[in-house]
């Protein structure tokens, strides 16, 4: 099922199994995607293999890159900016930074059997909504997103042991996640991004550390380094071209940084 609004909104909600995946390669602009396996799921996300078991949520963004190796059932929701805006919105559901543009990592969580019947009451009101024909439509449909952005992003807190956070330390951290997303190219220092959040780097760093996974730094070289293996292997740019556009003046200094994390050069691992 499609919604599309005047002013360019996108929602797609639809049960995809090998029949119709193609769906779940859909490119839009400006699209995020809630990924609900059925059954199990095995998927490529920018060229590293994923399985998903029964009942896992996995969240996307336009910039991943799906390869489909096992699809049987899932379910789908996909939409865009103008339809909900999760930045502009952020107050409400709170999940940028943690299910959306968490820099390098592929955010997921395993519905819990006691709320497995409240995603299934909410699929099943999602679904009547889309084919609803009344003026109230993208209210209804935009009220039916964020309660399961608010649902998955609760559960995502809980199962990451987030909720151990207080909830200034976790606003700093998920926007530092998404700033990175949207500034790796040109800022590669956790300084510039303490700027930008008006605290110290050294603030940044015990707080990271409290969260006990990757520091600052590493957020930055992940989200460089997986943007030059999408670069690599799906594009046709020249490595010189990878390494400018990922904020190197020079190819040499970009290779190092490259086999340094990888273990290997960005000309072998283009081939």
């Amino acid at each position: 099922m499609l919604y599309t609004g005047q002013i360019n909104e996108f929602l797609r909600l639809d049960e995809v199994s090998s029949l119709n995946c193609h769906l779940l390669k859909e490119k839009i602009s400006e699209g995020l995607s809630v990924v609900w396996a059925l059954e199990k799921l095995t998927i490529k996300v920018d060229g590293q293999e994923k399985q998903f078991q029964i009942n896992e949520i996995v969240f996307l963004t336009e910039f991943h890159t799906i390869e489909i190796i096992d699809i049987h059932k899932v379910r789908l929701v996909r939409f865009n900016r103008a339809f909900y805006c999760i930045s502009d919105h952020d107050s409400e559901v709170g999940c940028k930074g943690i299910l959306f543009f968490g820099a390098s990592q592929v955010p997921k969580i395993a519905i819990p059997i006691l709320e497995l019947e409240k995603f299934d009451t909410l699929w099943k009101m999602f679904s009547i909504e889309m084919e609803s024909i009344d003026d109230l439509k993208n209210e209804m449909l935009q009220m039916m997103l964020k309660r399961l952005l608010i649902l998955c992003t609760r559960i995502y807190k809980e199962q990451t042991e987030l909720t151990s956070f207080d909830r200034n330390q976790l606003d700093i951290v998920r926007e530092y996640n998404y700033l990175v997303e949207k500034y790796f190219k040109t800022k590669h220092q956790v300084a510039d991004y303490a700027v930008l959040l008006n605290r110290s780097p050294k603030t940044l760093s015990n707080l990271f550390k409290k969260f006990g996974k990757k520091s600052p730094l590493q957020v930055i070289q992940d989200r460089k380094i997986l943007e030059a293996r999408r670069l690599l292997q799906y594009s046709d740019k020249s490595i010189k071209e990878i390494a400018y556009e990922i904020g190197y003046e020079d190819i040499q200094t970009f290779s190092r940084f490259f086999k340094k994390i990888e273990g290997i050069s960005p000309s072998n691992y283009k081939k």
